[in-house]
């Protein structure tokens, strides 16, 4: 399975960079255009955006904070991902989103100093994101619910297994 999650994890950053190399040949000169649309109702449009900050461009001109603080969660996440590769697929799957990810984003803040974003909800007032955003929104979901729910079964089913061998000891 884990050479599954590492062909993922190559794919899924590259298909970040060639939505945003994409998005800087023919977004940039245009600005935005419409994606999907219902009737007059707008969905979502395709935006360029120059994103030179984190979530949401907040700490906006820290480059160096956002490279550096990005490569210690991708070191801290492959450790991870091989660490409790065996405890839950959910788990390393949802690890492997957020190295994707944060690789497709810290490929752009070294190489051009920004992040390039183009996805642009217009069916309420949302940030402009990109396909690596989308891996580390998918990641934490998941996340959230392997500590929510599975997790603790996991943990459950340990204190039995070692209930269990600690009774069969004593007999």
């Amino acid at each position: 399975m884990m050479i599954l999650i590492l062909i993922a994890i190559a794919a899924l950053i590259t298909a970040d960079q060639l939505v945003k190399l994409w998005a800087v040949k023919n977004l940039l000169p245009v600005s935005s255009m419409d994606f999907i649309k219902l009737g007059d109702l707008k969905i979502l449009d395709l935006t360029y955006v120059e994103n030179r900050g984190a979530i949401f461009g907040s700490m906006s001109g820290h480059k160096w904070f956002l490279v550096g603080f990005t490569s210690i969660i991708i070191i801290i996440c492959i450790g991870a991902l091989f660490k409790f590769r065996d405890r839950s697929k959910l788990l390393s799957w949802a690890i492997a989103l957020f190295v994707a990810g944060g690789i497709g984003n810290l490929i752009d803040r070294i190489r051009l100093g920004y992040v390039v974003d183009m996805f642009d909800i217009k069916l309420f007032k949302f940030a402009v994101f990109n396909v690596a955003d989308i891996c580390v929104t998918f990641a934490f979901v998941m996340l959230f619910i392997y500590v929510l729910f599975i997790d603790p079964k996991i943990e459950k089913q340990k204190k039995a297994a070692a209930q269990n061998t600690e009774k069969t000891s004593d007999e």
